[in-house]
């Protein structure tokens, strides 16, 4: 629970909001406390169940390895179990409902990391043979999933994710303070997320050498990802390396004011089952320009331009024309992005619950 992005994020906002939703029944969390350091953070009407004796990758590793022990043996007899990060490990009693976030490791598997590749895909097919119920984040997952996984359309569940409330409009204050901290002086477009190869981000570079008409850096934030080698050498070779900037936020807190302070948010992705920063983006105020990789084009509607990343000359236009003019659009932007709440993933969440133990 206390990874910052991408599964952990959404483990930790769903938990944190079901609470809200249980009504008379009660919400039990189990998570591994081998050091002891208490419960990862508060939720409301939520009980924590703690396993102190075993690691977690201790019971990952035997998971994988012998299929053993069972789930319900290590946290206790529930009526049914959640696990939101793709595959259901071995469970005895209880139902069981598993998030297949998306299915990009079958679609793109040269962009997956090796050993994850391995094992999801030796655990897949019966994950969703076991599963009660299947929760995707996007219709365009949910599809995927009943046509790479042949599971029937009934048992699986597209519920989109939510946007924290911390994203919105930033004062000019906090903007430039921000700035300041990640000496971003100059004007910027600017990619969000981890750096991989699948998020398409040489593309960017090619577009960023082409574009004319804009004086500022190209600010790539997020973390080192799988194969990013060949990314980080693709920038240092670019002609203008000394104007792309590379930066990990010290903290989730500061990412609304760099999104705030962006002239515009390039999302070039081959394959997002979801895709937060255009949803993140938009309700900050920032233009968005975006690929048609995966569910973007049903995360992003009509408040973005979608655009195939086959013509570094059609994203050079759009962006210029989001910078020139996408100020005008900032509030349908912003009421966009307002329809991705939190509370509603997790509403439709407890209903999956309710469908499968009724």
């Amino acid at each position: 629970m206390t990874q910052r992005a991408g599964v952990g994020r959404y483990t930790r906002q769903l938990a944190g909001h079901l609470g809200e939703v249980t009504g008379e029944h009660e919400l039990e969390l189990f998570y591994f406390d081998f050091k002891r350091k208490g419960s990862p953070f508060p939720i409301p009407n939520a009980t924590f169940r703690a396993n102190r004796w075993i690691p977690g990758r201790i019971a990952q590793a035997s998971w994988k390895r012998l299929n053993w022990p069972p789930f319900d043996a290590l946290a206790g007899a529930c009526d049914l179990y959640h696990f939101p990060n793709f595959v259901l490990p071995p469970l005895r009693r209880g139902k069981a409902v598993v998030t297949i976030h998306d299915v990009s490791f079958m679609r793109y598997p040269q962009f997956a990391e090796a050993a994850n590749l391995r094992y999801l895909t030796a655990k897949i097919k019966d994950t969703v043979r076991r599963a009660d119920a299947i929760i995707t984040i996007s219709q365009f997952s949910a599809d995927e999933i009943v046509e790479l996984l042949g599971v029937p359309a009934e048992r699986v569940f597209p519920i989109h994710l939510g946007i924290d409330a911390s994203f919105a409009p930033q004062s000019e204050a906090r903007v430039a303070a921000i700035r300041q901290t990640y000496g971003l002086e100059r004007p910027y477009l600017l990619a969000v997320g981890t750096i991989e190869p699948r998020k398409n981000l040489p593309f960017i570079v090619d577009v960023f050498e082409q574009i004319k008409g804009f004086d500022g850096d190209l600010v790539l934030a997020g973390g080192p990802g799988w194969k990013h080698g060949p990314i980080f050498d693709r920038i240092a070779s670019s002609p203008l390396r000394d104007r792309i900037r590379h930066l990990v936020p010290r903290d989730e807190d500061d990412l609304p004011a760099i999104y705030g302070g962006a002239a515009c948010l390039l999302q070039p992705s081959f394959y997002e089952g979801f895709g937060f920063p255009p949803i993140e983006a938009m309700a900050c105020g920032t233009p968005v320009v975006s690929s048609r990789g995966g569910s973007l084009p049903e995360i992003i509607g009509a408040a973005a331009p979608l655009l195939e990343t086959d013509s570094p000359e059609s994203w050079c236009a759009a962006i210029m024309e989001q910078i020139e003019t996408g100020s005008g659009d900032a509030e349908m932007r912003r009421q966009h992005a307002a329809q991705f709440k939190w509370q509603t993933t997790a509403e439709r969440t407890w209903d999956v619950y309710a469908r499968v133990t009724a």
